[in-house]
């Protein structure tokens, strides 16, 4: 590991005084290790949103009678017998119910000697608790009571989109495991039985009807359908499936009827692996929100400072009186951190959203964050940057002969073979639109090749060794291209028809067309790429210069993959792995930040920081692009949130006082609540981001 620890930041959170009260008075720290995360974070949502509710239920008629308010918006509301006591009455009922959480999550700061956004919250609305109640003693003074309820309501509601966003992911998935049927039909050798989905096990035989939801992870072995697979992938567009394919519990079956064969039940499944990754990035803390922690706690020494100067100078400037106190009120209320404490969470809320969308799992927010400022992305190259499975990558023919004639003969000839050469060359030309004319006296010559009939000629399909057998030379043209396809590690085979050569096929693992615009991308973002693989260093060389790749590893055994990436770390850089393999996690666990792409329930998975659900590799550009635009958006609020105390703080003091301008404190409070409300549009313009890739 270089500099950091994998799943927890460096060094983590700090230590904070275990707690869990009813009033939610637990920090950041004590709510991740707590027992139960999910629970308790949907717990404390729910008890901060109630709060929130009640709270600002309680504000309006303090907002209505409040004589500044009304002086400003031209407005007035009736007057009774007794209304006068309406303002202290609600702001007392509104700080006890929603002030004293903050106050007793301020403790364990204090206790720690530590002050954060919970003291600094807890001193101004104490200050203004105070100020407001002695309004009524001292009937001179402003009263204050409707900037103490706004500040409990807007510090309320950033705990409970804090909250939110750290549970938003999982009550996602809370939702999508309800998918899961409670009983599947379990084919039997007497029919079919119903049974409870808890009793399935793995080699189980069950029946998916059109419309059903799949009750477990496996394999199509039987019918073809197209399943919705939305919930897990986020794509829309259902996915055909066919014997042998994979399916997932809790996706849904359309029009066919399948016959499962069950790989997978209970914790092993697909979706409770998701749940447990899920569960895992609760416990993670943005590297971001630290900062605004700590920005917290230097506002909370800059006040006190601030307030302090502010009394004396004004003492002696003009002798103690309620205008000093005035003064220092002023100073204390405005820096209360108001845009600080929502600046993070509206934006990390924000955040989840979008990413969930587009597919992807974070266990690590800190890597979310890092993904911006990536200097290299290393990319397995089996299965993530190819196919994984042989395909025709390149034709040449004799003259007289077209491309689409030769697959057309080949193909034809393949009909009826179960080898992998077969499969690729069948597949392309599908691709193609091919549809190959019946082949009739199949033969396999063993270790050569493949021979039948075809509209009365015989034609062969094979090797090098098929061509020794006919005695056959091979055509310069052809030749040339045998001889580089072999310099690019490529598999041969040749097409001879009634004893004349009229074709190669060069056949290799296919790059996938996604992989062209990953790197074309990354590039352009100002990230170099490299290539992990075992492969030979031919084949390497050639994957790596179709695409453009900067570095490549090759002939790396799987235990040595994370030494390559150590070998980046050693030059300053930070660096990601992606891959998808059982073979990759060593390297997934070295890097910086570990991607793993694909469905989520392999060893890869369980070492990776971040699982892009889809097996598309134009995902980690998503990712990167997300990062960066996340990141500048919580600057821009954590400058602007800061920025605008540092300015506010001495505005309020009466820096500007000699020429005539000196806030009240009900005016600092209304540009204090202004700039809450400029964090909070600044974040919402983060759903407008474009993460400017087709899929």
């Amino acid at each position: 590991m270089t500099g950091r620890d994998h799943h927890g930041g460096p060094g983590g959170p700090p230590h904070q005084p275990d707690g869990n009260r009813e009033d939610g008075s637990t920090t950041h720290a004590e709510q991740a290790h707590d027992g139960d995360h999910g629970g308790m974070h949907a717990g404390h949502e729910q008890m901060f949103r109630r709060r929130f509710v009640v709270s600002t239920l309680l504000s309006i008629p303090v907002l209505l009678y409040s004589e500044t308010l009304q002086t400003w918006l031209g407005f007035t509301v009736p007057a009774f017998t007794g209304s006068e006591w309406l303002n202290p009455v609600f702001a007392v009922i509104v700080f006890g119910y929603g002030g004293v959480p903050f106050l007793r999550m301020a403790v364990p700061e204090v206790r720690d000697r530590a002050p954060g956004m919970m003291t600094l919250i807890s001193m101004a609305i104490t200050v203004a608790f105070g100020y407001s109640l002695a309004s009524v003693v001292f009937p001179t003074q402003s009263a204050f009571f409707w900037e103490l309820v706004t500040l409990i309501d807007i510090m309320l509601l950033g705990h409970w989109l804090e909250m939110r966003s750290v549970r938003r992911a999982s009550s996602a998935l809370d939702e999508l495991a309800k998918l899961i049927p409670d009983t599947a039909e379990r084919i039997t050798d007497d029919g079919t039985e119903e049974v409870p989905v808890s009793d399935l096990g793995e080699g189980d035989l069950v029946l998916v009807r059109p419309g059903a939801s799949v009750p477990a992870d496996g394999l199509v072995e039987t019918g073809d359908s197209d399943v919705n697979e939305a919930m897990i992938t986020g794509e829309s567009t259902p996915v055909g499936k066919e014997p042998g394919d994979e399916v997932i519990g809790g996706t849904v079956n359309g029009d066919g009827s399948l016959r499962v064969r069950i790989a997978a039940t209970g914790d092993e499944t697909t979706l409770a692996g998701i749940m447990r990754l899920v569960e895992e990035a609760q416990q993670s803390q943005s590297r971001t929100q630290l900062l605004a922690d700590r920005a917290a706690g230097w506002l909370f020494y800059v006040a006190v400072a601030a307030a302090i100067v502010t009394g004396i100078a004004w003492t002696v400037a003009t002798a103690f009186d309620a205008s000093v106190i005035e003064r220092v009120v002023t100073v204390l209320v405005i820096a209360c951190p108001h845009a600080l404490g929502l600046a993070i969470p509206l934006v990390v809320a924000i955040n989840t959203s979008l990413a969930a969308r587009n597919g992807m799992l974070v266990r690590d927010r800190i890597a979310m964050e890092q993904a911006r400022a990536l200097d290299v992305i290393v990319f397995d190259k089996t299965g993530t940057l190819t196919e994984g499975e042989q395909g025709v990558v390149a034709i040449e023919t004799v003259e007289g002969v077209t491309e689409d004639e030769a697959l057309e003969l080949a193909a034809a000839v393949e009909a009826d073979s179960e080898h992998m050469i077969a499969g690729a060359i069948r597949e392309a030309a599908d691709d193609r639109g091919i549809t190959p004319p019946r082949a009739t006296d199949f033969e396999a010559i063993k270790g050569r090749g493949v021979r039948a009939r075809v509209d009365g000629q015989t034609v062969h399909v094979g090797g090098p060794n098929l061509l020794s057998t006919l005695e056959r030379e091979v055509p310069s043209t052809l030749q040339t291209f045998a001889e580089q396809s072999g310099k690019n590690a490529r598999t041969v085979v040749y097409l001879v028809r009634d004893g004349e050569l009229l074709a190669a096929f060069a056949l290799a693992d296919v790059i996938r067309e996604e992989s062209y615009r990953v790197v074309d991308a990354l590039h352009d973002l100002g990230i170099e790429v490299a290539m992990l693989t075992g492969d030979s260093e031919a084949v390497a060389t050639a994957v790596a210069d179709d695409l453009g790749i900067d570095t490549v590893f090759a002939e790396v055994l799987p235990e040595d993959k994370d030494e390559k990436i150590q070998e980046l770390q050693d030059q300053d850089k930070l660096v990601a792995m992606v891959g998808d393999g059982v073979n990759d996690a060593p390297a997934l666990t070295r890097a910086d930040i570990g991607i793993a792409i694909g469905s989520g329930t392999d060893v890869a998975v369980q070492s990776a920081d971040i699982i892009l659900v889809q097996n598309n590799p134009l995902d980690v550009v998503r990712l990167v692009r997300l990062s960066k635009a996340s990141y500048r958006k919580m600057q821009e609020n954590l400058v602007w949130a800061a920025g605008y105390n540092v300015f506010a703080i001495p505005l309020a003091a009466g820096v500007l006082a000699p020429i005539g301008i000196l806030l009240s404190p009900a005016v600092g409070a209304l540009l204090m609540s202004l700039s809450t409300v400029i964090v909070a549009i600044n974040a919402q313009l983060l759903r407008r981001v474009d993460l400017g890739l087709i899929a």
